[in-house]
């Protein structure tokens, strides 16, 4: 355990809320939206904010890193002890479109505080958690008295995270020496609620694709020609309706190959959690759980690989009918991808499971969008229970374990470093990212803060 004394930075926490506050509206005023190109120029400010706030936090390294789109920040702390290791924190500093209109009761990029939340644009998604970080530094080395911080430390915010990260990976493998750390803390996630704090352990990956299907070079009479030429409308739902069995398992060869299985003791951990699926299931605005036989509905949407159909068309779909033989149909597909899956692998797979079911006559064309890979740390990772330590001393209770369905960059990190990815993050589902209100939890802010300054000491001591 660090020997960060948890009193002294409990005490300097409190002494520096008003004025951390204070600086995260600041910077929630600056309304960088990166899907809108009439806010180019605020993305820009926003990273030019932040990496002058670094240096004002004591970074002796900030910098500006450029992409073909918006620009990332780069920051770093060494250690004065040569031995330490060193540790990289990822999130983003560009947010979601956000408007008065949307449904928003107050202006989304004039934060205000409320019942103890930080209402704005970003005060969860990613702001706010970036910034917890700069206080929790500052923190840590108060009350351990030390003019670095145990870890070589380092900081990449990228600015196109909400766009996509179309120009990450390429950032990451550019910079990779500079970037180079024994450990990852993705900053840019949640717990499970206000009352259960936890890790992520995890994220699925995500492989996406669109299949064109081309009969007859124009619509044709369904009277004159039905019966005695290919359809693609009924092709296309034929490949639909092969994609499962029966028992809600993808039918692709090959899909399954490589999946790290859950094992007993992550099941369990899973089971602690207080999942209602009644109140889930009306949160999803459904009527009942589906999925893969065998498995827990949080089994399924965490830790097991899912095939979902997006979008399926073809034909006429206006008023009344038009008896016709449709020249096209498409589909869209997604893949969620767990550990132990690469995307090229399914790339491949789909390919030819796809074209085995298109019928002679049927013309097709299969595109595959950029994939992301999946990650997980194992449980008995010494870097997780330096996370775990550090939330728990912040809490002051038994952290619990999640992982999430989605995706994100922090897969890439691992890939290009080489390097273990932890996520600590204290926003909470009732945040509502991307939506209108988005808020963050002001004491579970804090309490983010408060992990962070326990984080440097738990990792050094363990990392060595």
């Amino acid at each position: 355990m660090s020997d960060t004394p948890d009193s002294a930075v409990r005490t300097y926490v409190e002494t520096h809320r008003a004025a951390f506050l204070e600086d995260l509206a600041a910077w929630l005023r600056i309304p960088s939206v990166s899907a809108q190109p009439e806010h180019d120029g605020d993305v820009r400010s926003s990273a030019e904010w932040l990496s002058a706030k670094l240096g004002e936090t004591g970074f002796p390294v900030t910098e500006i890193w450029e992409t073909p789109g918006a620009p990332a920040v780069f920051a770093e702390w060494p250690s004065d002890d040569p031995d330490a290791p060193t540790v990289l924190v990822y999130g983003h500093h560009d947010v979601q479109p956000a408007a008065r209109e949307d449904g928003w009761h107050t202006d989304p990029f004039e934060p205000v505080i409320r019942d103890g939340r930080m209402y704005g644009r970003g005060a969860a998604d990613d702001k706010g958690q970036v910034f917890f970080h700069t206080l929790g530094v500052r923190a840590h080395l108060a009350a351990t008295g030390r003019s670095t911080p145990a870890v070589h430390l380092k900081l990449l915010i990228e600015g196109e995270e909400e766009s996509g990260s179309p120009n990450f990976r390429a950032l990451a493998e550019q910079h990779a020496a500079r970037l180079a750390a024994d450990a990852v803390i993705v900053s840019d996630t949640g717990m499970w609620d206000e009352t259960t704090p936890t890790v992520c352990t995890g994220m699925r990956g995500l492989a996406e694709c669109e299949i064109e299907l081309h009969g007859p070079g124009q619509d044709i009479h369904s009277g004159s020609f039905g019966g005695a030429v290919p359809n693609p409308a009924t092709a296309v739902a034929r490949l639909v309706a092969a994609l499962h069995d029966a028992d809600g398992r993808v039918t692709v060869p090959g899909f399954y190959d490589g999946v790290t299985e859950l094992t007993d003791t992550e099941r369990a951990l899973f089971a602690e959690l207080p999942f209602d699926e009644d109140t889930w299931l009306r949160t999803a605005k459904s009527q009942a759980a589906s999925g893969e036989a065998g498995y827990s509905t949080l089994e399924r949407i965490w830790a097991r690989p899912t095939a979902e159909v997006n979008g399926i068309g073809g034909g006429y779909q206006g008023a009344g009918s038009k008896t016709i033989i449709p020249s096209s149909a498409l589909v869209k597909l997604s893949f969620r991808l767990v550990a132990g899956q690469h995307p090229d692998h399914i790339e491949r797979s789909v390919r030819k499971w796809a074209e085995a079911q298109i019928p002679q006559g049927i013309r097709h064309r299969i595109t595959f969008s950029p994939a992301t890979r999946p990650c997980l740390t194992p449980l008995d990772h010494p870097a997780l229970q330096a996370v775990t330590r550090a939330m728990g001393r912040a809490f002051g209770k038994k952290i619990l374990f999640t992982r999430e369905g989605g995706s994100g960059p922090a897969a890439d990190l691992q890939d290009v470093l080489g390097a273990p990815v932890l996520f600590l993050g204290i926003s909470v589902p009732s945040d509502g990212w991307h939506a209108p209100d988005e808020k963050v939890e002001i004491d579970l802010l804090f309490k983010g803060v408060e992990t962070a300054a326990h984080l440097w000491g738990e990792l050094a001591a363990a990392l060595r």
